[in-house]
C-alpha cells in the first residue's frame, strides 16, 4: 500500500492509517471524541480492530486516545487528515469537471486514488480546474496550508415553515442518495423553502427552485443549508 512520509521518516503513514485519521476527523465534533464503534462503522470494519490502530497512531503522535471516550487528532494528525481530505475532494472535482464523471460516481474513485496521488499532482489538478474551494457535493476543500471552513451548518430538517435557504452540501458516500437528490433538483447552490412539515417526523414539502417536492425527514437531515433572508 502506498505510504506518505511523516516528519519522522522512520514512521511512514500507510493508506489504512490515513483512512483512520480521516474518519476520526469527520467524527470529532466540539468536545466529542471519535468513539471506537463510530470509527468501525465509518470504516466498515469490526470494532475489535480499531483499538490497535488507534494505539499505533497514538505512538506516532497523531492521535490522543481518551479512555472510555475515544480518539482525538493531535495537531500533526489533523494536518495529515486534512491533507488526505484535500486530495480526495480535489480528485472528485477534477473527475467531474475534466473527465465528465457524474457527481454520484466519484466518491469511490477518489477513495482509490487519494492515497497514491502526490501533493504536486494534486496541486496541478487543482490549478487545472481553477483551484476550487468546494467539491462537487459542496464540501469545503482544505487549502494546501491546511486551512478549511469548518462552519457548522443546519439541515433542511431544521428549517421552520416558510423559511428559505440555500443548499450548501451533502454527503458524497451514497451514490443512490445523490441520484435521488438530483432527481428532486436538490444540489449545492439551489434555493429551497420549507412549505409544510407533517407531525411525528412525517414528510416535508419543499419549494425547490419553484417546484414543490416532498422529502422524508431522514433525507432532510442529510442536506445542509444556509438560511436566506
Amino acid at each position: 500500500m502506498p505510504t506518505v512520509p511523516l516528519a519522522d521518516p522512520d514512521a511512514p503513514l500507510t493508506g489504512q492509517a490515513e483512512d483512520y485519521l480521516k474518519a476520526i476527523y469527520e467524527l470529532e465534533r466540539g468536545d466529542r471524541a471519535a468513539g471506537t464503534n463510530d470509527i468501525a462503522a465509518r470504516l466498515g470494519i469490526a470494532a475489535a480492530s480499531v483499538s490497535g490502530m488507534v494505539q499505533r497512531l497514538a505512538r506516532l503522535g497523531l492521535v490522543k486516545a481518551e479512555r472510555y471516550r475515544g480518539a482525538r487528532l493531535s495537531p500533526a494528525g489533523r494536518t495529515a487528515a486534512l491533507r488526505l481530505i484535500r486530495r480526495h475532494r480535489i480528485i472528485e472535482a477534477y473527475l467531474v469537471q475534466r473527465l465528465g464523471f457524474g457527481w454520484d460516481d466519484v466518491h469511490d474513485e477518489a477513495e482509490r486514488l487519494e492515497h497514491a496521488a502526490s501533493d504536486d499532482l494534486i496541486a496541478k489538478m487543482a490549478e487545472a480546474i481553477g483551484n476550487p474551494t468546494v467539491d462537487p457535493h459542496g464540501a469545503p476543500i482544505p487549502s494546501a496550508s491546511g486551512e478549511v471552513d469548518e462552519t457548522t451548518l443546519g439541515s433542511i430538517a431544521d428549517l421552520p415553515e416558510g423559511q428559505a435557504a440555500r443548499v450548501v452540501r451533502m454527503s458524497d458516500r451514497d451514490p443512490e442518495f445523490l441520484r435521488y437528490l438530483d432527481g428532486m433538483g436538490i444540489r449545492p447552490g439551489v434555493r429551497v423553502q420549507l412549505l409544510t412539515r407533517e407531525p411525528f417526523e412525517g414528510p416535508l414539502t419543499l419549494l425547490v427552485d419553484g417546484s414543490a417536492r416532498t422529502v422524508g425527514t431522514s433525507t432532510a437531515t442529510r442536506v445542509f443549508i444556509r438560511l436566506e433572508p
